[in-house]
């Protein structure tokens, strides 16, 4: 299985000046916009590390994800949440032959945690040996800041900050996560049960 991030957060929606004032950087300066480029740095790494760890994708985006076999082919469950639409589902055989499926043969049951992919009748499309299955789906929580759950948004910021304020440290184990982060985002992990499948 692999999942493609199709398009990046534009630079534009990340919360530039809610995290000035988050560190209380001073304003009005003549080389203030000099830190910008190292802000949305810290601001990518931090949502990045949050969507590791919760599964969330916080401003909405496009992927794609391919996989070679559905674990349940009466309803697969996708690697991330929350998604909003399914923009398309194909299968590629051994050849690289390429099949659009309609999308009156699949359906997106919405879940916050895991969304599935549905066929309208009893199974979903074969995926045959060596081929794959490729599904294209737009998901995040918006386009905006202000779109993200509050407790996400100040998750965020806080991890963001602890990376500017630790910057030089080399000393941090690998996967170290402040206290008041974790607990911001704890209940928004996925609890994975029978290897990720739909039920």
């Amino acid at each position: 299985m692999m999942l493609i991030e199709e398009t990046a957060v534009p630079a534009a929606a990340l919360p530039l000046t809610e995290f000035k004032a988050h560190l209380r950087l001073g304003t009005g300066f003549a080389e203030a916009d000099l830190q910008e480029p190292v802000l949305e740095g810290f601001l990518r790494a931090a949502l990045a590390a949050i969507e590791g760890r919760t599964g969330k994708v916080l401003l909405t985006r496009d992927f794609s994800w391919v996989l070679a076999r559905w674990s349940d082919a009466e309803g697969q469950a996708l690697p991330v949440a929350p998604v909003s639409e399914i923009l398309s589902l194909s299968l590629r055989n051994r050849m690289d032959e390429v099949e659009v499926v309609a999308p009156q043969h699949y359906q997106l049951e919405r879940d916050a945690h895991r969304p599935v992919l549905r066929p309208s009748g009893l199974f979903l499309p074969v995926i045959v040996a060596g081929g794959v299955a490729e599904v294209v789906f737009r998901a995040g929580y918006g386009a905006v800041w202000g779109d993200l759950p509050p407790d996400l948004a100040q998750a965020v910021l806080l991890l963001a900050a602890h990376y500017y304020e630790y910057r030089h440290e080399t000393g941090l184990g690998e996967g170290c996560m402040p206290f008041g982060v974790a607990s911001l985002i704890e209940r928004y992990r996925t609890v994975r049960l029978l290897g990720g499948g739909a039920r």
